[in-house]
């Protein structure tokens, strides 16, 4: 029986990891449930899977939840955050939180020792230098949870890395891969996603395609492939989640029906594979179309690409800007097209200097944010 810590568990990826153990009750437990500001979602899932220790931010849902499971070691705010992603009683952390508010906890786990399925594509944007150099020093495994990185792991099982010609990383389009980008594209708009159900955050990033770069710069990390050699495919049907190129020409392709809770059941279950219902029926296939993707309609590719050459405080930068203006645009404070030249702008303006640990990265985040809220009062 594997105990796992669930960090972000009322988001996209927790509800998939909590249906992957409600398929699995003999093989998991669940020790740690951390959640935002969903209290009601975290509450159900308190009574149905009874963990021990609990995190929420806010203070008042804290109260609530004390009042309502009185034995239940409960914690809340930033410290909290961190108390408890430093507790060792669970065998693998789920980081699943948004953003670079993931970096912390899931350095807390690796510290720790502890086996990190992640989810965070953030946390290797930000610190992937520090974090894959922890993980060798405590011997933490790190198994991948995004679709198209636990494609490329399953693709590499059994070779070695002096085989590998290329990485090709496996890309949606988004909402407007067939149709025109103009100022006026609403958050509505862009969180219309045509395949995946995904959280606000990150379909956003697939709409800009931000996203896809966040990948190139994690594939590099997990994998140690120069970025030159990760490339970025358009396939629109979502079935080919990622392929490796060999060096005698042959190519790998993982295919599966697109449902996270997949590559989630791997990552728990690894190196084993576990029973799931998902099936694809290959015979309702139709053809498998791949495309290049136009770097000048979708130029976060191409500042992602930039920034992965550039150094560690150049992605720190990426991802705070990004963060900021993906933020204001579904608050309807900024306009589609300007993520990308805010990002690019906070880019222009860095001057690379190197990053000795993890409070430098979170200390050069935060000045970029509030760097790039000047930029975007600027555009109002």
């Amino acid at each position: 029986m594997k105990e796992l810590a669930v960090f972000g568990s009322t988001g996209s990826i927790g509800c998939s990891t909590l249906n992957v153990v409600r398929r699995h009750r003999d093989r998991f437990a669940v020790s740690i449930l951390a959640a935002g500001r969903n209290l009601q979602r975290l509450i159900e899932q308190i009574r149905e899977f009874n963990p021990r220790h609990v995190y929420i931010i806010g203070e008042k849902d804290a109260a609530v939840l004390r009042e309502l499971f009185p034995g239940l070691d409960i914690y809340r705010g930033g410290d909290g955050m961190d108390a408890v992603s430093r507790l060792t009683d669970f065998d693998i952390g789920v980081s699943a939180l948004v953003g670079v508010a993931g970096l912390r906890p899931t350095w807390n786990m690796i510290n720790n020792g502890k086996t990190v399925a992640l989810a965070n594509k953030e946390v290797l944007v930000a610190g992937g230098r520090l974090v894959m150099e922890a993980a060798r020093k405590q011997g933490a495994a790190l198994l991948t949870v995004d679709s198209e990185h636990s494609a490329i792991m399953q693709c590499l099982r059994g070779e070695t890395h002096g085989e590998i010609e290329r990485i090709l990383l496996t890309a949606s389009g988004g909402p407007f891969f067939d149709r025109e980008i103009t100022d006026s594209i609403t958050p509505e708009e862009a969180l219309r996603h045509p395949t995946w159900k995904m959280g606000p955050k990150i379909t956003i990033d697939s709409a800009t395609m931000m996203n896809k770069g966040f990948e190139i710069i994690e594939a590099r990390w997990l994998f140690d492939v120069p970025v030159e050699r990760v490339q970025v495919v358009i396939h629109r049907q979502s079935i080919v989640h990622s392929m490796v190129e060999f060096k005698d020409g042959s190519i790998m392709a993982n295919i599966a029906p697109p449902d996270m809770e997949l590559p989630i059941a791997y990552a728990l279950s690894y190196p084993e594979r576990m029973e799931m219902p998902q099936r694809l029926d290959i015979f309702a296939m139709k053809a498998l179309e791949f495309k290049a993707p136009d770097e000048e309609k979708f130029p976060c590719l191409r500042l992602a690409k930039e920034a992965a050459r550039a150094g560690h405080g150049a992605q720190v930068v990426l991802n705070a800007a990004n963060e900021a203006l993906v933020a204001r645009f579904l608050a309807g404070g900024l306009r589609f097209t300007d993520i990308p030249r805010g990002v690019g702008a906070m880019l222009e303006q860095h001057t690379a200097h190197a990053l000795g640990g993890v409070d430098e990265v979170l200390a050069l985040d935060e000045e970029i944010r509030r760097r790039t809220e000047e930029w975007i009062e600027t555009r109002q």
